[in-house]
């Protein structure tokens, strides 16, 4: 395991305090709201809808962590635009400015903000696996939002970290507060990363669970080291998951939303091959789910998600 180091030693502590605690109201016409999830860890909790003009494309959390030395922010946002947002968030419950930036994925709005923060001086943090999936990405990712986001987008530049941790595991002390950068598989995207702050129970667990909406199995997804991946993370036992999509809750509710939906989505594909069952019938006769129907965007998902996860088992 990597270690970085600030000149800093004290920590910043503190328990779940129950009920997450609503901070601030929504910034501008963004509906990203502030909430506490632990004492001076905060979740920037972005719509669960598709990207628009109107919410700058940050469909998604972010997050940050007050510290004695400054902010630590978890992700940065899809544009350039999207760094006053995220300064007039902080600046509702702290006066520390923007420090470093941890980057835990590689779709846009985790990342496409760093170089406005890397102007103003802050540190940008993400593994090596992380930033070779940015890199392999950005162009198609710019070409996408500048379809939804036209002028909004100008001034945007792919900025990756410029010095990636060339490990699967990174001690982090920022601040003097401790924080674990891990890979324990792929997800959402190859590379994608978890932030674990043990002496909380807070995890930042990025695109690898989505709460309240249904997640997205994408052609670069990897379905099985997705479903695997989210069992090697519920070895952490947090008490605070800060998911990719939807609320901040408990353990058990990850595994409601996402961690037995792809359960599900293995097992049931992987008997239709089994059976040899064409593709689509096999979507056609699990299209109906009643265990995940409650779930946001499900009727527009899980047919796709199906149809993705039959064509990734069948090629393996």
């Amino acid at each position: 395991m990597v270690t970085l180091r600030s000149n800093a030693r004290r920590s910043v502590g503190g328990l779940w305090i129950g009920l997450l605690t609503l901070v601030c109201a929504p910034a501008a016409a963004l509906d990203l709201q502030v909430t506490e999830v632990a004492s001076g860890i905060y979740a920037l909790v972005g719509p669960t809808e598709n990207r628009t003009y109107d919410n700058d494309a940050i469909n998604a959390n972010l997050g940050f962590i007050v510290t004695p030395e400054g902010v630590v922010l978890v992700d940065s946002g899809a544009t350039v635009q999207s760094g006053p947002l995220i300064e007039q968030a902080t600046a509702a419950v702290t006066e520390q400015s923007i420090r470093w930036v941890v980057n835990l994925g590689s779709q846009d709005h985790r990342w496409l903000g760093n170089a406005y923060f890397a102007e103003r001086g802050a540190r940008i943090i993400a593994l090596a696996r992380t930033v070779e999936t940015q890199r392999a990405y950005a162009d198609s990712h710019l070409v996408r939002l500048r379809e939804t986001l036209g002028d909004r987008l100008e001034g945007t530049v792919p900025l990756t970290a410029p010095e990636p941790i060339e490990a699967d595991r990174a001690s982090l002390d920022l601040g003097g507060v401790r924080m674990d950068l891990l890979w324990l598989g792929d997800a959402h995207y190859v590379g994608d990363a978890l932030l674990w702050l043990p002496e909380s129970g807070v995890l930042f667990a990025g695109d690898l669970v989505y709460l309240d909406r249904i997640l997205g199995v994408w052609p670069h997804s990897r379905i099985r080291a997705w479903r695997d991946t989210f069992h090697a993370m519920e070895a952490l036992e947090p008490t605070v998951v800060v998911p990719g999509h939807g609320n901040p809750a408990d353990l058990a509710k990850a595994k409601r939303d996402t961690g037995e939906y792809l359960d599900w989505l293995v097992r049931e594909v992987e008997a239709a091959l089994g059976n040899w069952e064409p593709i689509d019938e096999t979507v056609e006769r699990l299209a109906d789910a009643p265990d995940f129907e409650h779930l946001e965007h499900f009727d527009g998902w899980n047919r796709r998600n199906l149809n993705q996860t039959y064509l990734q088992l069948e090629a393996e």
